[in-house]
């Protein structure tokens, strides 16, 4: 074999090796970690500024904090008696988000613990449930609202997904036509919204417009989710059995096995390299290629 041909079979042999690495998400050599046990249920994980945790355990009604801080790494209580917290988020000035899912309302935290709400009924009647949530780069949330358990008190006419305006004096509906909405994520500059049918078992990928309205549905992926995030190559992050990695144009290109189910993930610590996985009794962490956007 001459020197060229061999070349030549080397230099496609280290491309192709580069572009399957290139769709790996996970760090090499990186494995699952289990960082805290003994929960009920665990959802909703989102990081502050600093890399920290903050996430739910719903039939525990507490919202909880793991510090990222490698020196000091450690679980602690930040809210008692939450409402039924399930999805969190983080705005701008530090102030926690959380959708009350017993408390039927959306909700914001101060750093101090005082708590402000924001929406608790959508045209004079209570919400249903509100699941999980998303800020938006001005500063408005769009937020699920799907009925999990007894339908007894419904008020609304079904399962919907809201937004409420930067300036939290205007909320509208803008979707109607899901089975039972549950994770929610936006890119960063504002344009695409990703939303799960839990219920239906697909996910859709909207355009946002000026005012905040949805357009453009469109099929992403045909399987549902629980919780959501992405990651700063555009990948999107389901939970079904497993977390389910899909590049955005909507292909599966990566699969992430949790010792239990997940409920839901997010980006964190001080370099937002570590995806932290909420998964039913327990928090999980794994050290990835990619990192969270901001």
């Amino acid at each position: 074999m001459s020197g060229k041909v061999f070349g030549l079979m080397a230099l496609v042999l280290f491309v192709a090796t580069t572009v399957c690495n290139a769709e790996n998400v996970v760090a090499v050599g990186a494995k699952v970690e289990k960082l805290a046990g003994g929960f009920k249920f665990t959802e909703g994980p989102a990081a502050d500024a600093q890399g920290n945790i903050f996430f739910s355990d719903i039939p525990n009604n507490r919202i909880h904090k793991w510090s990222s801080d490698p020196g000091a790494p450690g679980l602690s209580t930040f809210r008692e008696n939450s409402g039924g917290a399930n999805g969190l988020y983080f705005d701008k000035k530090g102030n926690l988000l959380a959708c009350e899912g017993t408390g039927r309302r959306l909700v914001s935290i101060d750093p101090t613990g005082n708590v402000t709400v924001l929406a608790d009924k959508y045209e004079g009647k209570k919400f249903n449930s509100l699941n999980d949530l998303w800020i938006d780069p001005n500063g408005g949330v769009y937020f699920t609202d799907p009925r999990y358990g007894g339908r007894d008190d419904m008020e609304q006419d079904g399962e919907h997904v809201y937004y409420l305006s930067p300036d939290r004096k205007k909320l509208i509906r803008v979707i109607a036509d899901l089975v039972r909405p549950n994770g929610v994520i936006g890119t960063p500059d504002g344009k695409k919204l990703y939303v799960a049918d839990h219920g239906g078992k697909k996910t859709f990928v909207y355009d946002i417009n000026k005012d905040g309205t949805l357009s453009n549905k469109k099929l992403f992926a045909p399987e549902g989710s629980d919780g959501m995030t992405i990651d700063n190559q555009g990948n999107i992050y389901l939970t079904t059995d497993v977390v389910a990695v899909y590049n955005s144009k909507g292909e599966k290109i990566e699969t992430i096995q949790i010792p239990e189910t997940p409920a839901n993930v997010t980006f964190g610590g001080k370099d937002k390299r570590t995806l932290f996985i909420t998964a039913r009794t327990s928090l999980y962490s794994v050290r990835m290629r990619v990192r969270g956007t901001p």
